[in-house]
């Protein structure tokens, strides 16, 4: 099965209004990523700075693959997904041009963890670069 690396700061999916830009107080962290579309735009950064009035998801657990070149394989997100699925695990799934980004809840990674690798997968602290 994967080796999933496990990132350790707080990340947030806030959605902001539609053509946004994006805010001073936005940090980048292991991800950092804006989304647009016709109805919102979506940001995903550090959850230190986001003002509480911002809707969306805060204290999230960012978690890929150790290997990004499996993240473009067939199945890997039904790998991925269906251990979380079946525990209930609620989740934010994010692509890049090479990785599979699964963010998690800070209050669920446990119970992530533990669905991945009764599935056999491997879940480990990332480097740090």
């Amino acid at each position: 099965m994967s080796t999933i690396h496990q990132f350790p700061e707080k990340l947030a999916v806030l959605k902001l209004a539609a053509g946004a830009d994006v805010p001073e107080w936005a940090e980048s962290s292991s991800l950092f990523s804006i989304t647009a579309s016709s109805t919102e735009t979506s940001l995903v950064c550090a959850g230190r700075s986001v003002p509480t009035k911002v809707p969306g998801d805060r204290g999230l657990t960012g978690f890929t693959l150790a290997d990004p070149a499996t993240s473009g394989t067939a199945g890997v997100l039904v790998d991925l997904l269906t251990p979380l699925a079946e525990d209930g695990v609620s989740i934010h799934v994010l692509t890049t041009f090479t990785n599979v980004w699964v963010l998690v809840p800070a209050t669920e990674v446990e119970r992530a963890t533990e669905a991945w690798r009764r599935r056999g997968h491997a879940v480990e602290p990332a480097p740090v670069a």
